[in-house]
């Protein structure tokens, strides 16, 4: 006699989970881009006005933010630049492995150096981010059409 949970648990590994892999992930990876851009481009614009980059960002680096080897204001412009550039190739999925990698680096500086007791949030921009270095964009990217132009035009030649 078989059990009455047996016959929905081999339903869900049988059927569910197989159909499930077979999925595409393009919807997600665009997702996980659009979410993770906002989060750092949403960060940029608290470091700048219309003046530039804002007297408390600079206070904020110089008083705050333990970050070694590095003077605090160079710091201070280089962290806002690279939020606004790589959001938004990551938005775009514009050499997105790489993107990833510099937003990754710069998870791991905040959660040392920053903010070392929000490892629960830096942990998931953590995981997004390695989704995408090691499964890259998606369909929907322009990783995805410039891939797309380079081997059709090695199949020209």
């Amino acid at each position: 006699m078989t059990s009455p949970l047996l016959k929905p648990l081999r339903g869900y590994y049988h059927h569910l989970v197989p159909w499930l892999d077979r999925r595409s992930l393009d919807a997600v990876l665009l997702l996980m881009r659009v979410v993770l851009g906002s989060v750092f481009f949403l960060s940029a614009l608290t470091k700048v006005d219309a003046s530039g980059i804002t007297q408390s960002t600079f206070f904020l680096f110089e008083n705050e933010y333990d970050l070694p080897l590095i003077p605090p204001a160079l710091a201070a412009y280089l962290a806002t630049l690279a939020e606004f550039s790589l959001s938004l190739a990551l938005w775009g999925g514009l050499a997105t492995r790489l993107t990833a990698t510099g937003l990754l680096f710069m998870t791991l500086v905040i959660q040392t150096f920053v903010y070392p007791d929000a490892w629960i949030t830096h942990g998931l921009w953590a995981g997004s981010l390695l989704t995408l270095i090691l499964r890259g964009p998606g369909r929907l990217s322009l990783d995805w059409l410039v891939n797309a132009w380079l081997t059709e035009a090695a199949h020209r030649r």
